[in-house]
């Protein structure tokens, strides 16, 4: 069962909006606080964030494989999406779909993996999918392009386990987690750094696994998916927590527990009042 739930995190209440036999995933808030816009099936839908209605699909023509990567753009107007390796940008009403991603060699096995967008619109921050050997996923490393289009911009290097980067709120940070100071494999943790790559910090220490952070509206906080110990990756049908920390470090707290884990809350899904944000629940229907 796909369960959208509101968390509000001043009054601690949690309100479940939606729910649905179909695996529906990864919750972005509208601006105007209208909408939420989640993907289902391969494709990409609204529904009113007060569940009023039901899933709306948002024309996108004859792109398939919508998945749980996509962000709006800072005014609601449009949104952008990951699909089968690419990324592009539709308005919110529909129908006037175009690819951003650039086309790659078929032999180069190159994916882009939506997460961010800058303040200003400008740039897009994704993580670059390339082989390693007879691994096809093993260089995730983070990657910017520009939103109307242009030259991919490689920011990290290597066989790395780089993951969710999001601008910080005035576009001079990318957030993200990793595996860049794990002793343990799986064991990624919450780090910041220049869009350039330069002055990287480690912002998370716990022996919990930690992914996608997600900024407030006033980017003084982050909520992010904290998952037990010894998690690898970031798998479905698990016990997590959604935890909350400070922009520059410190004690994190936990403000929801529930059973989930990928396709929760892989994007921003803060509401424009910056007292809750959305997410999913998968509980079993067993």
């Amino acid at each position: 069962m796909s369960q959208l739930i509101i968390a509000d995190v001043e009054e601690g209440t949690e309100t479940l909006v939606f729910q649905s036999e179909r695996l529906v995933e990864s919750p972005n808030w509208t601006p105007d606080g209208r909408w939420l816009v989640v993907n289902s099936e391969g494709k990409l839908c609204k529904i009113l964030a007060d569940g009023s209605g039901d899933l709306e699909p948002i024309d996108i023509g004859d792109v398939q494989g919508v998945n749980n990567d996509h962000v709006l753009s800072p005014d609601g107007e449009r949104v952008y999406f990951s699909a089968l390796g690419h990324l592009y940008c539709v308005s919110l009403a529909g129908g006037d779909v175009r690819r951003v991603s650039n086309v790659h060699a078929a032999e180069e096995r190159y994916s882009y993996w939506l997460h961010g967008i800058s303040p200003d619109e400008q740039t897009l921050a994704y993580v670059s999918v390339e082989p390693e050997g007879n691994e096809p996923r093993a260089r995730r490393n983070i990657a910017t392009i520009p939103a109307a289009g242009g030259p991919d911009n490689q920011v990290t290097e290597g066989v790395n386990d780089y993951d969710g980067p999001e601008y910080s709120r005035d576009g001079k940070w990318i957030y993200y987690n990793s595996e860049e100071a794990a002793t343990v494999k799986g064991h990624a943790q919450i780090f910041r750094m220049r869009p350039d790559g330069t002055e990287r910090r480690q912002l998370t220490f716990d022996a919990r696994v930690n992914w996608f952070p997600h900024f407030t509206p006033d980017g003084r906080e982050f909520v992010y998916i904290s998952y037990p110990p010894g998690t690898i990756s970031h798998p479905a049908d698990m016990d997590v927590e959604l935890r909350i920390l400070p922009a520059d470090g410190g004690e994190p707290r936990t403000v929801v527990k529930l059973f989930g884990g990928q396709s929760t809350m892989n994007c921003n899904s803060w509401a424009p009042d910056g007292k809750r944000f959305a997410f999913f629940a998968y509980p079993s229907t067993m």
